[in-house]
C-alpha cells in the first residue's frame, strides 16, 4: 500500500478540506462503474479508499503521521505486548529482550543452559528449562496463555477495503498478509462494515503448534453517491430548473443499474421520492429503500434571457416560500 498523502496526491500539510477535495475527484475518476472495461480500476478505487479513510479522519491521520499505523491503517509492529521487561534496540535496528525467571533472586538467567531456555520455549506447552541458581524456582513458558506464562497468538488480523457494490453483491479479492503473501478471498453477498472473514489455518506459524488462523476486517468504503442509513440508501439527484417546473423522466443510479424516475411538474428542491426494495440487503430481513431528494440546479454561468424572464416573474407573480420560517 503506498503513502496515503501520495495516493490522493495531497502535501502532508494539506487541509481536510483539499483532502476531502482530492478524494472525491478520484473515487469520480477512478469509480468500477465509470470504467468497465479496466480490470484495474477496483483496486485503484479500493487503495484511494483506504487512504481517504486515514487522512479523512483526524485521529488515524496523527496516528499515521506519528508512525503509529502504517498505510493500510493496521498498528505498527512495536515488540512484544504483555509481561516482562521492555525490548531497547540493539545493533542494526533489532530489538533485544530480558526474559526473568520464575523465581527472586537477581534477575538473570542462573545455572540454567541457555540451550534449555530455548528448547522450553519452542518445545510445546507447559515445557521447562533448568532452574536459577540459587534455589530459585523452574524458569517456565506457558504457551497455551495460562496465568504466568507467555502465550503465543498465532491468528493474524488485516483489514480489507470493498466497495458497497462488492459488499452487496459479492465478489472475490486478493489481500496482502504482512509476510507478503497473498490470498483470493471470497466475499459474502450482504457483508457488513467491521463484519469479520476467518481463514483457518492462514495465519502465522511456531514449531510444536497448529497454525493460527486469519481475520479479515472488512471496511466498506464511502460511495460517491449513496449515503447508507441503515438498510436504506440516500442520494442526492440534481435536476434542471425546467425539469423541476415542466416535469420530466430522468435516469437514477441505483446499486443494481439505472431506474427511471418520474419528476411531476413545480418539483421543488428537497423533495424527496422512494425507490422501494433498492437499498441495502439484510439477511432474515426486507431489503432497504432508496431516499432520492431533489437538488434543482442552475446553468452555469450569466443566463440573459433566464435573468429576464425571473424579473417579469417577479414582478407580475411574487411569492414567498419563507412566510413560515418568520
Amino acid at each position: 500500500m503506498r503513502d496515503p498523502y501520495e495516493v490522493l496526491g495531497v502535501p502532508r500539510n494539506a487541509s481536510a478540506a483539499a483532502i476531502k477535495s482530492a478524494y472525491r475527484k478520484l473515487a469520480k475518476k477512478h469509480h468500477p462503474d465509470s470504467n468497465n472495461n479496466d480490470p484495474k480500476a477496483a483496486a485503484r478505487f479500493a487503495e484511494i479508499n483506504t487512504a481517504n479513510e486515514i487522512l479523512g479522519d483526524e485521529d488515524k491521520r496523527k496516528q499515521f503521521d506519528r508512525g503509529e499505523i502504517d498505510a493500510e491503517g493496521k498498528p505498527r509492529f512495536t515488540g512484544f505486548p504483555g509481561g516482562g521487561s521492555r525490548g531497547r534496540a540493539g545493533p542494526g535496528g533489532f530489538e533485544s529482550y530480558t526474559f526473568r525467571s520464575g523465581g527472586g533472586g537477581s534477575g538473570g538467567f542462573g545455572g540454567g543452559a541457555f540451550e534449555d531456555i530455548l528448547n522450553s520455549m519452542f518445545a510445546g506447552g507447559g515445557a521447562r528449562g533448568g532452574r536459577a541458581g540459587g534455589g530459585a524456582g523452574p524458569f517456565e513458558f506457558d504457551t497455551g496463555g495460562g496465568a504466568g506464562g507467555v502465550g503465543l497468538d498465532l491468528d493474524l488480523n488485516v483489514s480489507m477495503t470493498v466497495s458497497l457494490e462488492e459488499a452487496v453483491q459479492g465478489a472475490e479479492k486478493r489481500v496482502r498478509l504482512p509476510n507478503g503473501k497473498e490470498l483470493n478471498v471470497k466475499v459474502p453477498k450482504g457483508v457488513t462494515s467491521g463484519q469479520q472473514i476467518r481463514l483457518k489455518g492462514q495465519g502465522e506459524t511456531a514449531p510444536g503448534h497448529p497454525p493460527g488462523d486469519l481475520l479479515i476486517t472488512i471496511n466498506i468504503a464511502s460511495h460517491p453517491h449513496f449515503k447508507v442509513d441503515g438498510n436504506d440508501l440516500r442520494l442526492e439527484l440534481p435536476i434542471t430548473l425546467y425539469e423541476a417546473v415542466l416535469g420530466a423522466k430522468v435516469r437514477v443510479p441505483t446499486l443494481t443499474g439505472a431506474v427511471e424516475l418520474s419528476i411531476p411538474k413545480n418539483t421543488s428542491s428537497g423533495r424527496i421520492f422512494r425507490l422501494k426494495a433498492k437499498g441495502l440487503p439484510k439477511a432474515g430481513a426486507t431489503t432497504g429503500d432508496l431516499f432520492v431528494t431533489t437538488r434543482i440546479v442552475l446553468p452555469d454561468g450569466n443566463d440573459a434571457e433566464l435573468e429576464a424572464l425571473m424579473r417579469k416573474w417577479k414582478d407580475g407573480r411574487p411569492y414567498n416560500p419563507r412566510n413560515d420560517v418568520g
